[in-house]
C-alpha cells in the first residue's frame, strides 16, 4: 500500500482543511491512503469544540467523499464530531470509492477532553483500499488491549491519528512501535505539530514495520508530508506471532505466607 501521512497543524476552518487534504492527494501518484491527524479539521481547542463541531454529513466530509472517489484514494481525516446529543473525538474512515465507510469514536479520552467529548464506546475494523484497517486516536494507542483487540478482529494494519504534544513525545515513540511489534502488524503513526491553545504539538508522525522498526519518520517539529510504502506480508516467523501463542488460561495467584498455600 501506497500512503501518505500528513504531519501538519489545523487549519482555521474546516473548508480550508479540506482544500490541504486536496493539495496533498494531488501532489503524490498512485496514492491509496491519505492520513491526516487527530482532531485536524477542527482543531484542538476543546473550549471551541462543541461550537465547532460538525456532522459526518457536513459539507467539509461531503467534499472529502467527492475527493475520495474522484482520486480512487481512501481518507483518514480528524475531526470534531456531532452526532445527535453526543460530541465526539472522531476519525472519518472514507473509501477509495468515496463511501464513508465508518466513523471511528475515540475511546480513551485524555485528560480535560473527558470533560467536552463523549467516549466511543466500540472499536472498529474497516477496509481501506483493499485492507482491513484498525483505526485508534492518540491516547488509544498507549493501552495495548486496543490495538490487539484489532489485531484479534483480522486488522491487516494500524492507523493512529493523533494530537500529541509535549513532553509526551518519547512515550508515543514508543508505544507506536510496541503496538506494531506486539501485534505484528505494520502500523501508520500520524501526529500534528505546532501550536495551539498554548500547547506544542511534537510531531514524529512515522511508518512502523510489522516487527516495529522504523520504516520513515518525520522531525518533532515542522510540516511535513511522509510518503511510505507499507509492506502488507505477514511474517514468517511463527516463533514470535503473538497472536498465535498468547495463553488465555493463565491466573493470577496471590502469594501466601510461608507455609501457606496460593489461592
Amino acid at each position: 500500500m501506497r500512503a501518505l501521512l500528513a504531519q501538519v497543524d489545523a487549519p482555521v476552518t474546516p473548508q480550508e482543511g479540506v482544500a490541504r487534504i486536496r493539495a496533498a492527494v494531488e501532489s503524490g501518484a498512485d496514492l491509496e491512503l491519505v492520513v491526516f491527524p487527530e482532531l485536524y479539521l477542527s482543531g484542538y481547542d476543546l473550549e471551541a469544540a462543541p461550537r465547532v463541531a460538525i456532522g459526518a454529513d457536513d459539507e467539509a466530509v461531503q467534499g472529502l467523499r467527492e475527493l475520495a472517489r474522484a482520486s480512487g484514494t481512501a481518507l483518514a481525516v480528524g475531526f470534531a464530531e456531532r452526532c445527535g446529543e453526543g460530541l465526539f473525538n472522531s476519525l472519518a474512515l472514507i473509501d477509495e470509492h468515496g463511501e464513508l465507510a465508518g466513523v471511528y469514536r475515540k475511546t480513551h479520552l485524555f485528560g480535560p477532553e473527558e470533560g467536552v467529548f463523549d467516549a466511543g464506546d466500540a472499536l472498529v475494523v474497516i477496509e481501506l483500499a483493499g485492507v482491513r484497517v484498525g483505526a485508534l486516536i492518540c491516547f488509544d494507542m498507549e493501552f495495548p488491549e486496543t490495538a490487539r483487540s484489532l489485531a484479534r478482529a483480522g486488522a491487516q494494519l494500524l492507523v493512529t491519528a493523533s494530537a500529541n504534544m509535549e513532553p509526551y513525545f518519547e512515550d508515543h515513540l514508543i508505544a507506536s512501535q510496541a503496538r506494531a511489534l506486539d501485534n505484528r502488524l505494520p502500523h501508520l503513526y500520524v501526529n500534528r505539530c505546532g501550536e495551539q491553545v498554548g500547547l506544542r504539538f511534537v510531531g514524529g508522525t512515522r511508518a512502523l514495520r510489522a516487527d516495529g522498526s522504523v520504516l520513515a519518520s518525520a522531525a518533532s517539529r515542522g510540516e511535513e508530508m511522509l510518503t511510505v510504502k507499507v509492506d502488507l506480508t505477514p511474517l514468517d516467523d511463527q516463533r514470535v506471532d503473538y497472536l498465535a501463542h498468547v495463553r488465555e488460561d493463565l491466573r493470577v495467584t496471590e502469594n501466601t505466607p510461608t507455609g501457606g498455600t496460593n489461592r
